[in-house]
């Protein structure tokens, strides 16, 4: 019988196939480049076949190599998996960096209070997701972004949008009506560009706009609009604090937007009890705060 390859021959190539980079996956696996070099080369000469096409800029694999790491990402997926459930850790919540700080971080209290024997660990990103590899139990996401497989979705609720300011600037500017954006310094966000079309097309407002500043992060354009910089286009959610404590005014009230948020839970941690009571909190604060969103009327209604 052929001598079957190494474990550690086969994380090897695996890695390295999809990170297409030797020196990316000794950076993941912790070791040195030339131990993946020798592990990949001793599967090839077992395997009699070449795995990789290497160039000096890449290292792409084969159609044998394709075939092999497929299966493999599979295969070591479904072990890692199955440790999860065997040996259950903290349950990891992934979300956005503004989600986070304006949303998440002022709620955590209450839910430490109520849920003791529940662990958090917490994973900043709001695009694709790797829930094994990334060790990510559940996950807050955009509607517009594609779901992994098999992963359990729910719906946490319709993101509600609105321009605010700080209200000296509203003064200003007298802000009265949602036409008056044409003599406002507009701003958004790199991460949504299309926010005040969408904005425009669900207050029937046909309007050509300016986004005068972009900024990298809701964050970064929430603190613009607190500097008085202008005027922004922001989920609700993330200022109702800033609104309540007059620091921002939402001149126009606050609308549905075109997006939904959405939970996903990873398959293999969803029918756990802890799971089930992060994503039933989760629910349960996404309604409360979204109804209070649905209140906020104009300040001149």
């Amino acid at each position: 019988m052929r001598p079957r390859p190494s474990l550690n021959a086969l994380r090897a190539f695996e890695a390295t196939a999809r990170l297409r980079s030797m020196t990316a996956a000794s950076l993941e696996l912790s070791v040195t480049h030339g131990a993946v070099s020798r592990h990949i080369r001793s599967l090839e000469e077992l395997l009699g076949v070449p795995l990789f096409v290497r160039s000096s800029s890449s290292t792409d694999p084969t159609p044998e190599g394709i075939r092999l790491a497929e299966g493999l990402t599979a295969a070591f997926n479904l072990i890692d998996a199955s440790v999860e459930q065997v040996l259950p850790g903290p349950l990891t919540v992934s979300c956005s960096a503004t989600i986070m700080m304006y949303w998440l971080i002022p709620r955590l209290a209450a839910f430490h209070e109520a849920h003791r024997s529940i662990e958090l660990q917490f994973n900043l990103n709001y695009d694709q997701v790797d829930f094994i590899r990334d060790k990510v139990s559940v996950a807050i996401r955009s509607s517009t972004i594609t779901p992994p497989r098999d992963v359990v979705i729910k719906e946490l609720a319709r993101e509600w949008i609105s321009p605010v300011c700080a209200t000296s600037y509203a003064k200003s500017n007298r802000l009265q009506d949602p036409s008056d954006i044409a003599c406002c310094r507009l701003m958004g966000t790199r991460t949504r560009p299309e926010a005040w079309s969408d904005w425009l097309d669900e207050m029937r407002l046909r309007q050509d706009v300016r986004i005068h500043d972009s900024y990298d992060h809701f964050y970064l354009l929430i603190q613009a609009a607190l500097c008085g910089l202008g005027l922004a286009l922001v989920p609700t959610m993330f200022v109702l604090d800033e609104i309540n404590s007059g620091r921002l005014v939402a001149p126009f009230g606050s609308i549905p937007g075109k997006r939904r948020l959405m939970l996903w839970t990873a398959p293999h941690v969803a029918s756990r009890p802890e799971s089930k009571a992060v994503a039933r909190w989760l629910t349960n604060e996404m309604s409360a705060t979204v109804e209070i969103c649905a209140t906020l009327a104009p300040v001149n209604a």
